[in-house]
């Protein structure tokens, strides 16, 4: 009996060994591990929940020290949700991001600690980059370019991007996905919904389910580069006819469902002042020709690009002709909107405008805003209830008001139409 448990033990410290000396020689980033990302996100679900049950129990509803002790909640539990974002990454960071930007649908103190994801990243290693090209497209880095910048133009949860110089002398951006991304993005998708519904059967009042249903769909649409691309041709030809619109040429031949070459296109973000003081660009056309673009995306076409951050929206003064053009970047993530949609959206556009209350109800119903009517009025135009019932044509914007610029409510458009169909 000895012997054989001298015999079992001997094989298993020999097995063990074997597969940490395998584990060491792949240099295995337990991070990857789906138990690890699972445990993180559980144990960060379960630290906030019982936050929430806790909290509150020696402390009556609608005092003063109620709301500051929530407040204090909030806080707490949007620090554990940025950690684990920040420790899972990918999928993870996507969502925390998407979270951040849900100004009228979170409380603050979640969409202020949120917002920081979007310069936090997590950037790939330049050995990781060329396995993802040598996969891909088959070839070395220099059998395919003059040159090739190691510090990426920009990083995102997704991907990031490279300027690269062509043997033919043309410049190109190269958008590379992270190798781990699309690997572990469906798990990561899977342990949010696991999770989500365990919130959910908690706290009943709940209502973020929809945040997995989003993933589902599109996660798939933002990690094929394929899609990406033709998305790109399909809006450049859509909008052909305005001469201030620039979209990046996709170069086929150096494109995989991981990696998307186009042209590089320079210039500054929208929300830039200082550089379109600095390259005299016009705040105001550029506004108009924003306007006219979205517009005719939403209620003309019903393809909408939906990731119209700053980062994706450049402006320039074109080298050819010195004439202001708008570079729109990053085309992953188009929704399609129906007629019925379209036609309801125009009409409470033109019900907002004339100051038609009863049209502004009729029509905000239909889009399934509900009694909550008054706060989908305020959420588009970004002017108050009064300013609303005035007519927001005919009423200054006054400083009580909170400014929101045309990138920030083309957002919240689209937000609100992915959440409510």
């Amino acid at each position: 009996m000895a012997g054989r448990l001298l015999k079992v033990s001997s094989l298993a410290t020999a097995v063990f060994a074997s597969s940490g000396f395998y584990l060491y020689n792949r240099q295995l980033d337990f991070n990857d591990l789906s138990i690890i990302r699972f445990g993180r996100a559980a144990a960060t679900t379960a630290v906030i929940s019982y936050d929430y049950l806790t909290a509150f129990k020696h402390v009556e509803h609608g005092t003063e020290e109620y709301w500051a002790l929530k407040s204090k909640v909030h806080q707490r539990a949007a620090a554990h949700l940025l950690d684990l974002c920040c420790a899972n990454r990918g999928t993870f960071i996507k969502v925390g991001q998407h979270l951040g930007a849900l100004d009228y649908l979170l409380p603050e103190e979640y969409t202020a600690t949120l917002k920081v994801l979007h310069s936090r990243a997590p950037q790939s290693s330049m050995e990781e980059i060329k396995q993802v090209i040598r996969e891909d497209l088959g070839k070395e880095l220099s059998e395919l370019f003059v040159s090739f910048e190691e510090k990426p133009q920009g990083t995102a949860s997704l991907a990031q991007v490279h300027k690269a110089v062509l043997h033919d002398g043309r410049t190109v951006a190269v958008k590379v996905q992270h190798p781990k991304v699309q690997r572990q993005s469906s798990k990561d998708i899977v342990v949010m919904e696991v999770l989500l519904r365990a919130v959910h059967w908690l706290f009943p009042d709940f209502a973020f389910m929809w945040l997995v249903d989003e993933a589902k769909k599109n996660m798939p649409l933002e990690l094929d580069f394929i899609n990406e691309g033709h998305n790109a041709e399909r809006v450049a030809n859509m909008l052909a006819h305005y001469p201030f619109l620039k979209i990046p040429m996709i170069h086929w031949d150096l494109s995989t469902k991981r990696i998307l070459t186009m042209d590089f296109a320079e210039g500054g973000q929208v929300n830039d002042r200082d550089y379109m003081k600095e390259h005299d660009i016009n705040v105001n056309e550029i506004s108009e020709n924003l306007g006219k673009m979205y517009s005719e995306m939403i209620f003309v076409h019903g393809f909408v690009h939906c990731d119209p951050h700053p980062g994706n929206v450049l402006v320039r003064k074109c080298p050819e002709n010195k004439k202001t053009e708008i570079v729109l970047l990053d085309h992953g993530l188009y929704q399609i909107l129906q007629p019925d949609f379209r036609l309801d959206y125009c009409r409470l556009w033109q019900a907002l405008i004339n100051s038609d209350m009863s049209k502004v109800e009729r029509y905000s119903r239909r889009l399934g805003a509900g009694d909550l009517y008054p706060l989908f009025a305020c959420v588009l135009t970004a002017r108050s209830w009064t300013a609303v019932n005035a007519g927001i044509s005919s009423v200054p914007v006054t400083h009580s008001e909170v400014p929101r610029d045309l990138i920030n409510l083309t957002k919240c458009i689209i937000n609100y139409y992915f959440h409510y169909y």
